[in-house]
């Protein structure tokens, strides 16, 4: 329901989001059939639910040649949220603050994470860039750890891919 909400929200609104990994003990992840986003599409990719990857732009002027992206656990998010409605009905005041890790990852990065986790070596194949598509995306955090106190627990990029590619072998079990 919340990846149909995120939908509507960026159809009507501009919204973007980037929610990652599934939750850890696999209750829930992402279902979207058809979906675009890198983690899910390169796990679906390591399971052979999809023949390849394609990796839009590798002329960028980031680390691997291609762009960075702060993607969240969305274990993490849920966290944040909560937090916050802590901090609201304890008095705090309206704020908006960002959420993510400060630190982004290249998409090469979290390619060669899902080959490593998966033990898979899966065929990738890069196009050009998106026109538009910025280099370099990542969340200026510091106001959500100060206000809120809100501190990560699944930051780490093997755990999210651990966790997406678990939940994604569950899904693929119930689908077969």
């Amino acid at each position: 329901m919340t990846e149909i909400m995120l939908r509507d929200a960026g159809a009507a609104h501009g919204l973007r989001h980037d929610l990652v990994g599934a939750d850890p003990l696999s209750r829930t992840g992402h279902s979207t059939t058809g979906a675009t986003h890198l983690i899910k599409v390169a796990v679906e990719t390591a399971l052979r639910l999809r023949p390849k990857l394609d990796v839009f732009g590798t002329d960028y002027p980031m680390s691997y040649g291609s762009c960075i992206r702060d993607y969240i656990h969305v274990s993490d998010l849920v966290a944040a949220h909560c937090d916050a409605l802590a901090y609201l009905r304890a008095g705090g005041a309206s704020a908006t603050l960002n959420c993510g890790y400060g630190r982004g990852f290249s998409v090469l990065e979290v390619i060669d994470t899902v080959k490593r986790v998966s033990v898979v070596d899966f065929k990738v194949e890069f196009t050009v860039r998106g026109p538009g598509d910025p280099a370099h995306v990542v969340a200026a955090c510091d106001r959500i750890r100060s206000t809120l106190k809100w501190q990560p627990r699944l930051n780490d990029l093997d755990t999210i891919v651990g966790h997406a590619l678990a939940w994604e072998r569950k899904l693929s079990k119930r689908t077969i």
